[in-house]
């Protein structure tokens, strides 16, 4: 590597290398990056920290399913076994699922909280 060395008043302050030295060590960065941040989340994983989801739940997510009704069925709930957690009628939570009804941000906090996620991944896209 060829490096100069930029001195000011006898002390080192900047380090100028050639551009295509730098794309490498840039590169190399992110690379590590990449792997710690993999490493992280394979930890998280394995601690149950955080949560994997099968191609079929976020395909539904992505066709532009209500959010409501996907993560309903992915926990396993039925509409009235979710009213009863959530203190409201499995009638209420179908017009949700259907869009004619919006959620309070009340009922949006105790559904997120029952099927444990965020309240904001509740919400329409």
């Amino acid at each position: 590597m060829n490096i100069q060395i930029i001195e000011r008043e006898g002390t080192p302050e900047y380090a100028v290398i050639p551009y295509a030295e730098f794309e490498q060590l840039r590169e190399a960065a992110e690379t590590l990056d990449d792997i710690q941040r993999y490493d992280l989340a394979m930890k998280q994983i394995a601690e149950g920290e955080a949560e994997t989801f099968p191609a079929e739940f976020v395909n539904r997510l992505l066709a532009g399913e209500h959010a409501l009704r996907v993560w309903r069925e992915y926990r396993g709930f039925t509409l009235a076994a979710l009213g009863k957690a959530c203190g409201v009628s499995a009638a209420a939570l179908s017009q949700i699922e259907k869009g004619k009804r919006k959620p309070s941000a009340a009922l949006l906090r105790k559904l997120a909280a029952v099927l444990r996620y965020d309240m904001d991944d509740l919400l329409p896209v």
